[in-house]
């Protein structure tokens, strides 16, 4: 009996110590995720580490969206990811795989705007695109005569006269990252609805049609920002999809296209004028607050008026801020914890 009671203590002992051990082996937030949202928590992270000196300066990678919020879901635990950095809503099927890996208190902060873009070399012609355009350029097949047939454009001016007779060349972000979807949404799939398809083709068929790109001149790019900006400088004909922030911190060498006739600003994102623009989130893993250091802290000091507000660091980087009141609503919801 004796022996027992000594083993189940043991054995308790053994479980107390690896929570305590899973509270300490950690003193370091661990962010991963989207492209577009990378460098604004790269500045977040530094000031936070400035600032709050009892916290290690939190560790930010990339991945894109959908790669940061598979490692979001991998489960809880020292050795999983805190927050995950996203340019779009996480969807139900992820949180699902969240759920099923045991992370269930999963907090989302938006805290602001962004515009996704279409740039080229700053020594190239100007571009004034519209949604059905860029779709005649890069889908795999498009109506001709009436007909569904392969993709006839190798030029712009092709497509449409006003366009540069300049060869078909787009770099996209890949399927792991959250501005492509907004991108097809958005752009493409805008645009394929414009073009208008023949009847009588079945469900299956128009998601085809309006879904898949061309190989030849569509470049889809797994990395962030900085691998599109090296395929535009290898090759002065593609076009490049980018995050109007990342635009606006590389005009010296590229020019921003219109779409439908706006030019993209943080005012023309703001007001609603400009097409083609998303909110910017991240994901908090809420079993790990009060675990890992200084999560708490950090969405409250990201939040702050100072950091992602009007005139705050964030938007002299090339944030577009959000309403005070929106964001109030959102560190509120945060406070309050899962509603689920």
């Amino acid at each position: 009996m004796k022996t027992a009671l000594l083993t189940s203590a043991a054995a308790i002992a053994l479980i107390a110590g690896s929570t305590a051990a899973f509270a300490q082996s950690r003193d370091t937030i661990q962010i991963a995720g989207s492209s577009t949202v990378l460098p604004f928590a790269s500045i977040v992270a530094e000031e936070f580490g400035a600032v709050f000196p009892e916290f290690n300066t939190p560790v930010v990678g990339s991945g894109g969206t959908g790669g940061g919020l598979a490692q979001f879901c991998e489960g809880t635990g020292d050795n999983t990811i805190d927050i995950a950095n996203a340019s779009r809503h996480i969807r139900d099927g992820e949180r699902e795989i969240c759920t099923a890996a045991g992370v269930t208190d999963i907090r989302e902060i938006q805290f602001g705007f962004d515009g996704i873009v279409f740039a080229s070399a700053a020594s190239g012609p100007d571009f004034a695109l519209t949604p059905v355009q860029v779709y005649k350029a890069i889908a795999a097949q498009v109506v001709v005569d009436g007909e569904l047939v392969d993709n006839p454009y190798t030029n712009w001016s092709e497509v449409d006269a006003s366009l540069p007779d300049q060869p078909i060349a787009l770099a996209v972000p890949g399927s792991n990252h959250g501005t492509r979807e907004v991108f097809q949404e958005r752009v493409v799939g805008a645009g394929c609805e414009e073009a208008g398809l023949p009847e009588g083709l079945s469900e299956d068929a128009v998601e085809a049609a309006c879904t898949t790109y061309r190989q030849d001149v569509v470049t889809e790019i797994s990395g962030d920002y900085t691998e599109t900006l090296a395929r535009l400088n290898s090759d002065a004909n593609t076009v490049g999809v980018f995050g109007l922030s990342f635009y606006e911190q590389n005009t010296d060498t590229l020019k921003v296209a219109t779409v439908n006739g706006v030019v993209p600003s943080k005012q023309s994102v703001a007001t609603g004028e400009y097409p083609v623009s998303r909110p910017l989130f991240f994901y908090v893993k809420g079993q790990h607050i009060g675990v890992i250091p200084g999560i708490e802290d950090y969405v409250a000091f990201f939040l702050s008026e100072a950091i992602s507000g009007e005139g705050g660091t964030l938007e002299a980087a090339g944030l577009i801020p959000q309403p005070a009141d929106k964001t109030a609503e959102v560190l509120a919801a945060f406070e309050a914890g899962p509603t689920q």
